[in-house]
């Protein structure tokens, strides 16, 4: 398989290390409690303790429904050093999709996180009836209560037994352009991960991190580089603005990971205007593009904190646009998703897999050690991504003469109309820069005339006044008449996905499904 001379060390080892440097500093902190990171190590021992007596085969998948928690970060490090492959089901999924992702992982344990999804845990719990063993987080009326299990155990030491080539993740992605799948990595492919975030992302030292957003999706990639970095991690189950701004205040945190739709919140939240934001230092975003006119008030409000990241589940991170490059004076690159990272080899390829010119449309295409090696189970998806050994990530752009990309939109999202490809990215930039709109959405919608139509959903700011014929005639005047909507609806919200993306298959559905008409 890999070469151990070359393959860098499991990213579970490189916990225990991390966390072995400042034993009495504390590395999780929330609501209630904290952890130091010599209870943390202690912790992580007793639950491998745990699994290792279950027998399990290397690679067995272990699933986790959990909020955000020390002792469920602990245990996902005790499956890897055990050699076993964890599998985070999205806290916010529906249950269809968690049951479809214990079944497609094949998963052969569950562990829950009892006070948050008692309910739900026991459900799948019933429905999975082939798993080996299930895990509660505090007593439940199914399942071994893990807390009390690792009591009995007695004292473990924490030991990496995982070797390169053994499986160490499989996230599912987001699913927002059909069935999620699986993205599968051994330890070889996790193993640069934090390193690569620490290398290029401006994580202050003594890291006083706030998670907020799950920590099973990209919020999570940020808890190792905070203890590599000495810090603390802060845990808040949920996106409460309140909760967040008086955490940031008294905590001091200096370091936290929003998706745009939070910034919104926050930044109309009457709370903010008297709450000392001044420890921050970073604020990362991600998931989707943030809205240029609320980036400015952001920075005018919050501070010269913000960068923003792009990658997928596929490939994570791709590049990033940092603190320096959010300057109100050049607000044209606010709608860049960055400069590639430098563990990453981006490419702009056309449909021949050749390099397009400097500032033409083709789609991101990526070669980093810490890509997933494949989809599990679907060789067929798995070739077409992984064409030529690149990473084809659906998602289109064009490149800068200085190397920044900017994204124009998912291959799957294009709407053809009249002829045009046309990418609502682009016009959602339009409108979203104006002053009355808070959230925007383009989908193309059937049409007997143009194929597709351009349709714009649009949530405005509070107490503006809707006027869709304004908003058209922006969009051509700076884009034309083919990328001009050819109607907008006005709505009070747009359907989210779990990751906080806007869920355009939802919007789209909605269209198609011969009503024609968005509900506000």
């Amino acid at each position: 398989m890999s070469d151990p001379l070359h393959a860098s060390s499991p990213t579970c080892a490189q916990a225990l290390r991390a966390l072995s440097r400042y034993p009495g500093r504390t590395a999780f902190a929330w609501p209630g409690g904290s952890l130091s990171y010599q209870g943390t190590i202690d912790l992580i021992g007793h639950i491998q303790g745990v699994f290792m007596r279950l027998g399990l085969q290397p690679g067995a998948r272990v699933a986790f429904l959990t909020a955000n928690r020390a002792d469920t970060w602990c245990a996902g490090v005790a499956a890897q050093l055990s050699r076993l492959c964890v599998t985070w089901l999205h806290p916010l999924g529906s249950p269809g999709d968690q049951m479809f992702q214990l079944e497609d992982s094949e998963a052969e344990v569950l562990v829950v996180d009892a006070a948050a999804f008692h309910d739900r845990g026991g459900e799948l719990a019933a429905q999975a009836t082939w798993l080996k063993a299930v895990f509660t987080t505090g007593p439940a009326n199914y399942g071994v209560d893990l807390l009390q299990a690792i009591e009995i155990e007695g004292h473990a030491s924490a030991h990496c037994l995982a070797r390169p080539d053994d499986l160490s993740t499989l996230n599912y992605t987001g699913g927002t352009t059909g069935k999620s799948k699986g993205a599968l990595r051994y330890h070889r492919e996790n193993a640069g991960a934090a390193a690569a975030i620490l290398a290029d992302f401006e994580i202050p030292d003594g890291a006083r991190y706030l998670a907020v957003a799950p920590i099973s999706h990209v919020a999570g990639t940020k808890v190792l580089p905070t203890l590599m970095r000495g810090g603390t991690v802060h845990m808040l189950k949920g996106f409460d603005p309140e909760a967040v701004l008086g955490t940031i205040a008294r905590e001091r945190i200096n370091f936290t990971l929003f998706v745009p739709t939070m910034v919104y919140v926050l930044l109309d939240h009457p709370a903010l205007s008297r709450t000392d934001l001044s420890s921050l230092e970073l604020v990362l975003y991600g998931a989707s593009a943030m809205s240029p006119s609320r980036l400015v008030e952001g920075i005018e409000r919050i501070g010269p904190v913000f960068s923003q990241l792009y990658g997928q589940t596929e490939c994570y991170p791709i590049s990033v646009l940092r603190k320096a490059d959010h300057d109100p004076k050049t607000p044209e690159l606010f709608l860049s998703c960055g400069f590639p990272i430098a563990a990453c080899e981006v490419k702009i390829l056309d449909d021949n897999d050749q390099e397009v010119k400097t500032g033409e449309a083709g789609e991101i295409c990526v070669r980093a050690p810490h890509a997933m090696a494949e989809y599990w189970k679907r060789p067929d998806t798995t070739a077409e991504t992984l064409k030529n050994g690149w990473v084809h990530t659906g998602d289109i752009a064009r490149k800068d003469d200085r190397g920044y990309m900017f994204i124009l939109d998912r291959k799957k999202d294009m709407i053809v109309s009249g002829g045009f490809n046309i990418f609502p990215r682009e016009i959602e930039d339009v409108l979203s820069q104006h002053a009355d709109v808070a959230m925007v959405a383009v989908v193309g919608i059937p049409d007997e005339k143009w194929g597709e139509a351009v349709t714009a959903v649009v949530v405005l700011r509070e107490g503006a006044k809707p006027d869709a014929d304004e908003l058209i005639n922006l969009v051509k005047t700076r884009k034309g008449s083919a990328h001009a909507p050819k109607q907008i609806q006005f709505v009070k919200q747009l359907p989210m996905t779990g990751v906080g993306k806007v869920d355009k298959k939802m919007l789209r559905a909605s269209f198609w499904s011969g009503r024609g008409r968005m509900v506000g």
